[in-house]
């Protein structure tokens, strides 16, 4: 367990760097060089008290000696120079383990500022270890301030999560352990943790034998592409206890060489992004796909031994995405290995990604012989689901591991599961799943109808309002003055028309969406308004019920329960007539407005800090002002003709100017094929590129690329020429202050920018390290301003669940 004294170190160190050293990665490297430096010194000095020799700092090397680095006296820039020294000679070091070399190998210090090294050495100092568990606590929390790892789609694993995946999957003491996409060896660790706590006896003395602890050592396996990766990877491991931890760079994908070699236990969160034109995998894989999620998941399917069993993170694509390869993999998991299925909230890898994931349960001994599968979903982590992810009471995952196990245990012990109700999803039989060959894996697909019944007298709309269709105006009437009119778009906003109407209405009537937006709701609350023939309006009488109670009940209904018609969906005024609700009396309608007004004006003033925040770059006059074409390389894509069935649906994500809304650009909806791209203008931007609309509602807008894609002809496509002059980050947030500039073309007709036009705009050049605090400024302020996104869903949900009170508590089938 991590002490406070140890973080608040491990955090007063961060800070200290944080200003030489932004990127929380390069954070990372140096504590990790200094602790193991420091912990290399200890055992020194631990040796010499026990009677023995220095063999880390001995001979040549004896001058690097811990103490003689810290030592009074020793002047600042001597300091600096010693230690840089050290961290870059130590590779050479003949004292030190292979192990040790290795994360030493190209170590150097990233900044030339006497009192931020001491300050930082005087921190590192205060840190005592006797090679414990404790300092690989440390270490794990040290790694724990990783997040995404940009160009490869990884994202680092909270820990929680991870054990509630060991914890599911069991591995035991004489079981093979292997994590294909290991990143800093998180999964392994916790496995090896697991292992050591069930063989605990009652004392809290170990029972494992020296040969269990041999196994166990040879057992576990870790690969990850990075060689970054494998260097933290090892210290994790080895400051757990690994003397010679097994964690290889390879590249589990396209390498055939480790191929045969099958595990009892894989765990993994692999790599959710491809490169450009996808992977190119060797032909053993049974999927024949480019997509990277798509071959990890066959690959740990293949790789299970006859009674493994794998627990694998996945994007929502593997769960319900139609195209040919995620449909045969859904297929084969499910014939052949799948037991289980655990959807995670969206937020669970904030404040790095919004991305939806879900857990995969493989069990290929019980999956061959299981009719069913679970599908469970996780609504709470014990965390919230902000940016700074901070705990709460509700957690959902012990109580998804006991219905996971239990269902588990069942299939084991040749019990039936039909009777099995899990609170947290439902079982659903196989051939159910594999009814209309999608092989769709959202437990939502398999939800059963639902009744509901309430304490309160159920009336129908009908009994209690006046209901008409909206009147059919011309739009050629319309002016910035006259009677407001609304229609079925979800903006609040009226039209304006200045004409006498057919139809007027006032404060008591609420306006949803009949025909386009279905089931949009507005309360206008006005004295006189009117609506257009695409919606319904709704005239209560506040006699029996009032407007706004209406208005927020409606906001919970579900619309497609009473929508019809297949060309073009509609809500007419008869099904609208029918809808029923309960009805409190006016005083407990009042009592429940008066709970969701304090909630709403939370709603609103979140919203408020939402809609008006901008990121802020500081003016300095000193800076000077570079043309985005002097300091980028500047281009546009193209999009390829969609009547060539072979251009599209291949593994290239494809975007279009749409995404352009001055956020990070992380999903996609189309793929094009290498076909495609080589027959058309669509060009592949890499991670990180700052994408600007050229054209249409968005022009001006920008995106922040994660992933490498192509794009249509309608963006400008702008990434650094040199990295080391012009931060990617800086310049997208440079290029939001542009937005005017566009708005100025073509006023009052259609807006449209050219790559020339663009080239030409100038954005401040402070110098690369200002640019790296303003980038860091901005992203501690957006993660402020996140939490209110999360403020305004909670608050929402309040709205909803006292809505809801006039129903009862639970739903009447589940």
């Amino acid at each position: 367990m991590l002490d406070t004294a140890t973080k608040r170190r491990i955090d007063t160190a961060r800070d200290i760097l944080v200003g030489k050293v932004p990127d929380p990665k390069s954070q990372v490297e140096q504590i990790t060089i200094a602790l193991i430096y420091k912990f290399m010194d200890d055992i020194d000095a631990e040796s010499e008290e026990l009677g023995g020799t220095r063999t880390f700092f001995a001979g040549a090397f004896a001058r690097y000696g811990w103490a003689k680095l810290v030592r009074a006296g020793l002047g600042g820039h001597e300091t600096l120079n010693l230690y840089a020294e050290a961290i870059t000679t130590m590779p050479e070091n003949p004292g030190i383990p292979p192990l040790f070399r290795n994360i030493f190998k190209n170590a150097f210090l990233p900044y030339r500022d006497p009192e931020t090294l001491r300050a930082f050495l005087k921190v590192i100092d205060e840190f005592t270890y006797d090679h414990s568990e404790r300092l690989g606590d440390a270490f794990e929390y040290l790694l724990s301030v990783l997040g995404a790892q940009g160009d490869a789609g990884q994202f680092r694993t909270p820990r929680h999560v991870i054990d509630f995946i060991v914890a599911v999957l069991d591995p035991q003491k004489d079981e093979s352990v292997l994590d294909p996409a290991c990143g800093t060896a998180g999964f392994l660790v916790s496995s090896y943790k697991h292992i050591l706590k069930a063989n605990t006896d009652a004392e809290g003395n170990s029972t494992l034998t020296p040969d269990d602890r041999g196994r166990l050592a040879a057992n576990f396996r870790g690969y990850d592409i990075s060689p970054d990766m494998v260097r933290l990877s090892l210290v994790n491991l080895y400051l757990h206890g690994f003397a010679a931890p097994h964690v290889f760079e390879y590249d589990t994908l396209t390498s055939e060489d480790r191929w045969h070699e099958r595990a009892d236990v894989i765990l993994a969160n692999p790599p959710f992004m491809s490169p450009k034109g996808g992977i190119r995998p060797h032909g053993r894989f049974s999927v024949k796909s480019k997509r990277s999620e798509v071959l990890f998941v066959d690959y740990m399917a293949e790789h299970l031994t006859p009674a493994g069993r794998a627990g694998i993170i996945v994007p929502e694509g593997i769960i319900f995405q139609s195209q040919k390869a995620h449909k045969q993999l859904r297929k084969l998991l499910v014939q052949d290995f799948l037991v289980a299925v655990v959807s995670l909230p969206a937020g669970v890898f904030q404040p790095y990604s919004g991305v939806k994931t879900s857990i995969l349960i493989l069990d290929r001994a019980l999956a061959k012989r299981a009719a069913h599968v679970a599908f469970l979903k996780v609504e709470h982590d014990g965390y919230d689901l902000g940016a700074q992810r901070r705990p709460i009471e509700r957690n959902d995952l012990p109580q998804a591991e006991a219905e996971v196990g239990e269902y588990l245990r069942r299939l084991r012990a040749g019990e039936a599961v039909a009777g099995f109700a899990p609170t947290l999803g439902r079982i659903v039989e196989k051939e159910k799943v594999a009814a209309n060959d999608d092989y769709n894996l959202s437990g939502e697909q398999y939800r059963p109808e639902t009744k509901r019944k309430s304490a309160f007298p159920l009336v129908a709309v009908a009994d209690i309002a006046k209901v008409r269709m909206g009147e059919t105006l011309i739009k050629g009437n319309l002016t910035g003055t006259g009677k407001p009119i609304y229609s079925a778009d979800t903006s609040d906003e009226p039209w304006a028309y200045s004409e006498p109407t057919r139809l007027s209405f006032g404060r008591n009537t609420i306006v949803i969406g009949a025909r386009g937006t279905i089931g949009s709701v507005k309360y206008p609350n006005l004295d006189e308004f009117t609506c257009t023939q695409t919606t319904i309006a709704i005239t209560v009488n506040p006699r029996l019920v009032l407007a706004k109670f209406v208005y927020y009940w409606l906001r919970t209904f579900n619309f497609k329960e009473i929508t019809e018609g297949v060309g073009i969906p509609m809500i007419t005024v008869a099904n609208v007539n029918r809808m029923r609700f309960p009805l409190p009396s006016i005083e407990v309608q009042e009592e429940i407005l008066e709970e969701i007004n304090g909630y709403q004006k939370v709603v609103n003033g979140a919203r408020a800090v939402l809609e008006n925040y901008r990121p802020h770059i500081p003016l300095n006059p000193d800076w000077p002002t570079v043309a985005l074409g002097d300091v980028c390389e500047i281009k546009s894509g193209g999009t390829p003709n969609r009547s060539e069935g072979t251009y599209w649906n291949g593994d290239i994500p494809w975007i279009g100017s749409t995404v352009c809304k001055d956020s990070e650009v992380t999903t996609v909806d189309e793929y094009i094929t290498e076909t495609g791209l080589k027959n058309s203008a669509a060009k592949i931007f890499p991670p990180n590129s700052t994408l600007i609309a050229l054209v249409g509602a968005t022009i001006g807008k920008t995106g922040f690329l994660k992933f490498e894609s192509a794009t249509n002809q309608n963006i400008a496509g702008v990434y650094p020429k040199s990295p080391k002059l012009l931060e990617p980050a800086y310049l997208f947030y440079a290029t939001q202050k542009l937005y005017p500039e566009f708005m100025k073309l073509g006023e009052g007709k259609f807006r449209m920018a050219n790559l020339s036009f663009v080239r030409e705009r100038k954005i401040p050049l402070p110098p690369f390290e200002t640019q790296q605090t303003i980038v860091t400024g901005i992203k501690a302020e957006q993660a402020l301003v996140k939490a209110n996104e999360e403020l305004v869903e909670r608050m929402e949900g309040k709205i909803r669940a006292v809505t809801a009170r006039v129903w009862d508590d639970e739903e009447m089938s589940e």
